[in-house]
């Protein structure tokens, strides 16, 4: 977590539920510590899917995470689904601060683990960070859905 930016810079942008895998588990019998990025992972993809960027903006420029952190609260076990919630912080002039909260659906007000990404907007051949484009930052600073 960021100690520049507060809670209240950060809005929910986007939540779904994920069933856990018999295959997420270890050894130990719960959900691997691996997993959990996967979970939060997926979170962000859809998100991106949603608001039409998940393979860039089709100008050869995209999102990319250079740091991402996850706090293990309480294991998870199959059977069951979990349900990740996004939130975005407000952003700088090329990159925003998410995070990420996991619970069960058949235990909503338990938290089992907290993580953290920062989104980086590159131009993918020069590999340099460029402005986030203005759609983008308004969908950000507002957590507005997109018009389909």
């Amino acid at each position: 977590m960021s100690n520049t930016s507060n809670d209240s810079d950060f809005h929910t942008v986007f939540e779904m539920s994920m069933a856990i895998r018999w295959g997420d588990m270890d050894a130990f019998g719960h959900v691997n510590n691996t997993v959990y990025f996967r979970y939060m992972e997926q979170a962000r993809i859809s998100w991106f899917e949603e608001i039409g960027i998940a393979g860039g903006n089709g100008e050869g420029q995209g999102p990319v995470i250079v740091n991402a952190s996850m706090e293990f609260l309480k294991q998870l076990h199959y059977p069951g689904d979990v349900v990740a919630r996004m939130s975005a912080g407000k952003p700088g002039r090329s990159s925003f601060d998410t995070r990420f909260e996991l619970y069960r659906a058949d235990a909503p007000g338990v938290l089992y683990a907290r993580g953290a990404a920062k989104i980086v907007w590159i131009d993918y051949a020069a590999e340099k960070s460029v402005p986030i484009p203005d759609l983008l930052r308004q969908i950000i600073e507002t957590g507005a859905p997109v018009a389909q």
